[in-house]
């Protein structure tokens, strides 16, 4: 078998093309990047898009590809990447290689929020260019599923892992701790310590990915543990993962206002199909704090 990831640099891409390896698939990665290991392309170049998948042929497609933030300044960044790119590996597809299955990342922003567990019967909500993106994305993939392809879609809950960035406030709460274990007498400045949301680990998230596109019944899952966490635990948890106490290492921002107060998914149908997350918050805290502690990166 035979597989193409798009965004294979991302932290989705490097566990999803590991997970592979073990199954015996030819991997196949895209990244914008350039890297000795893997092709350097562009997912909003449809010429290149046309011509990788007619040449291989692959049995699958993983469109991982993105700027992970909300924010405006991504507007035009994201509609290219996401969703000319969806636009571009379907036609692709749908002209050279119509036997191939593809998956879409989706995410758990684009839908609307009031504060209970998020389905994928849940209504999108377009409240940043990011969800606009990605609703545009799924409903490309609706489109080109009702020409006769295989198109599939997940919804990626919270999910992290040691290849994070350091933007992304869970990493930086975890790099912070570790650098607090080894001396350093920094506070950990963070918005509100209230606001709860799912902590999965991005190498169980790539299981249930695989677990979605290898069979044909259902073809959109929100992918999540349906377990949502504070990040007061989150900290707690990763100082007691190196046998310290908080003791006021933390500082809330002023006046920061959060996106949403609680942001948890109802993962029945993925779990219906046989996905169960093997790693809870305290192991993702062992593992983002301590691959990097103690061992190289």
């Amino acid at each position: 078998m035979k597989a193409i990831i798009f965004g294979i640099n991302g932290q989705d891409g490097f566990y999803l093309s590991e997970l592979l390896k073990t199954l015996s698939v030819d991997v196949i990665g895209v990244s914008r990047s350039a890297n000795q290991d893997w092709l350097q392309g562009d997912v909003k170049d449809l010429p290149f898009v046309s011509n990788l998948i007619k040449a291989h042929q692959p049995d699958f497609i993983f469109h991982f590809a993105a700027n992970s933030t909300t924010a405006h300044h991504a507007v035009f960044e994201n509609h290219e990447i996401i969703s000319t790119g969806t636009l571009n590996i379907l036609e692709a597809v749908y002209r050279n290689s119509k036997q191939s299955k593809v998956f879409l990342s989706g995410s758990a922003v684009q839908f609307e929020n009031k504060g209970v567990p998020i389905s994928e019967e849940t209504a999108f909500a377009p409240l940043s260019p990011y969800a606009v993106a990605r609703i545009q994305s799924v409903y490309a993939g609706r489109y080109y599923r009702n020409l006769g392809l295989q198109v599939y879609v997940g919804y990626f809950f919270n999910h992290d892992s040691p290849l994070r960035s350091e933007r992304h406030v869970n990493q930086r709460i975890a790099l912070a701790v570790q650098r607090i274990c080894k001396g350093s007498d920094e506070k950990i400045e963070v918005g509100n310590i209230h606001v709860r949301k799912e902590f999965n680990y991005a190498g169980d998230v790539v299981n249930a990915v695989w677990r979605l596109v290898s069979q044909d019944e259902v073809h959109e899952a929100v992918i999540g543990s349906g377990k949502a966490y504070s990040i007061q635990q989150w900290i707690e948890i990763c100082f007691d993962v190196v046998g310290k106490q908080v003791n006021g290492c933390v500082v809330e921002k002023a006046d920061f206002i959060p996106e949403y107060n609680i942001l948890v998914s109802d993962p029945q149908r993925i779990f219906s199909i046989g996905y169960e997350p093997q790693v809870d918050i305290r192991k993702l805290a062992e593992i983002m704090i301590k691959t990097k502690l103690w061992q190289k990166p």
